[in-house]
Order: structure tokens, then C-alpha cells, then sequence
């Protein structure tokens, strides 16, 4: 996705070779027009598997996630991180850990909102290590629904997460895909290729 790329170039900090800093835009402040945009790519992906929910995380996940609701006119559920007294009962949960944060949490849905009826594409912002993605695609399992795909704002290629997933025989659409990090700078994996070609 051209328009994505070039606002990672434009306004994303590279902080070492494994962290990319997109907080202008993406998980800090959002830009709801490029959102938007992100939103209606995820619909077109899988506009032709007859998506019923989308599941995402708290709290990055969300606005890409409402954007590709809208657009495909089905609801999105976030899974939680943090208890809450409101939801505490029927749950389906599965452990997370962050590398970006250096911590593992327990995420939570509610039963009541996915079950075996539903197709459900899941969407995150980031696939680095697959660690929420497959905390996510558990929670999905456990309801019963059938998994159509996983959405990705950003993957960093070069780590491996997207290959566990594909392992698994998941379906996964990256609108950004990074071959690599390095001397301050986001190299894209369509840009690598395009550079071998030369």
C-alpha cells in the first residue's frame, strides 16, 4: 500500500534495527484519513470471505479495525488487556507478551460477541514476533469461529512472525511489509526486490 509506505518514510523514526516509531499517525495519534484508507484495503482483501466480525487488541489495533468494520459493515471486538468488573465472566483468554514492552498480559473477549457462527478476520497493527496475532487467532479458536485471515498494518519481515502464522496455514495480508531496519532507515520488502531486479 503506496500511501502507507510513504507516510512510514515520511513520518515513522527508526529507534534501532527491531523498533520502528510510528506514533504520529498509527498508535499514539491517529490520522483518521489514512485510517480510513487502511480500512477500506482490509475490506477489499477480504471483501469475498463473507467476514462477520473482526477481532482485534487493545488499544492499537482498534482504529485500523473500526476503519475495516465500516467499511465491511460488520462489528469489531478488542480484546482486552486489563480486567475489568464488567467483564469477568465467560471469557476466552490467552497470554500475550510484548516485546516492544517487556511484558505479558492476559487478553480477554467476551464469549457472548464471537462464536462458532462467525467468520472472523483479525487485524493488529504490528506483526513482528506474532506473539498478539497468535494470542488472537487462540482467543478466535476457542469460540469455535472459523479464522478467514489476519490483517496487518506494518509486518517487519524480518522477523518471524508472519512465517509462524503461515505455518499454521493462516491467510496473512501485511499492507506494509519491512525488509529491514537498519542505518536509520525502513527499507521495504517490495523495494529490496525491486533493487535486486536492477
Amino acid at each position: 500500500m503506496k500511501l502507507l509506505e510513504e507516510r512510514i518514510k515520511q513520518d515513522g523514526q527508526v529507534l534501532s534495527d527491531h523498533v520502528l516509531k510510528v506514533d504520529s499517525f498509527l498508535n499514539h495519534q491517529i490520522d483518521p484519513g489514512l485510517m480510513q484508507e487502511i480500512g477500506k484495503e482490509f475490506a477489499q482483501r477480504f471483501a469475498a470471505d463473507g467476514i462477520t466480525k473482526i477481532v482485534t487488541i487493545e488499544s492499537s489495533g482498534i482504529a485500523p479495525a473500526v476503519m475495516a468494520g465500516l467499511s465491511l459493515h460488520v462489528p469489531v471486538v478488542f480484546a482486552r488487556k486489563r480486567k475489568s468488573l464488567t467483564l469477568s465472566e465467560d471469557l476466552l483468554t490467552a497470554s500475550v507478551y510484548s516485546f516492544t514492552k517487556k511484558e505479558t498480559n492476559e487478553i480477554s473477549i467476551s464469549k457472548k460477541y464471537v462464536n462458532e457462527h462467525d467468520r472472523v478476520l483479525i487485524i493488529d497493527d504490528f506483526l513482528a514476533n506474532g506473539e498478539a496475532a497468535l494470542g488472537l487467532l487462540h482467543i478466535v479458536q476457542q469460540s469455535g469461529a472459523e479464522v478467514a485471515g489476519i490483517g496487518i498494518v506494518i509486518e517487519k519481515s524480518f522477523q518471524d512472525g508472519a512465517a509462524k502464522l503461515k505455518q499454521l496455514g493462516i491467510r496473512v495480508e501485511s499492507l506494509a511489509q519491512i525488509a529491514a531496519l537498519a542505518n536509520g532507515e525502513v527499507t521495504f520488502l517490495n523495494q529490496e526486490t525491486e533493487e535486486l531486479v536492477k
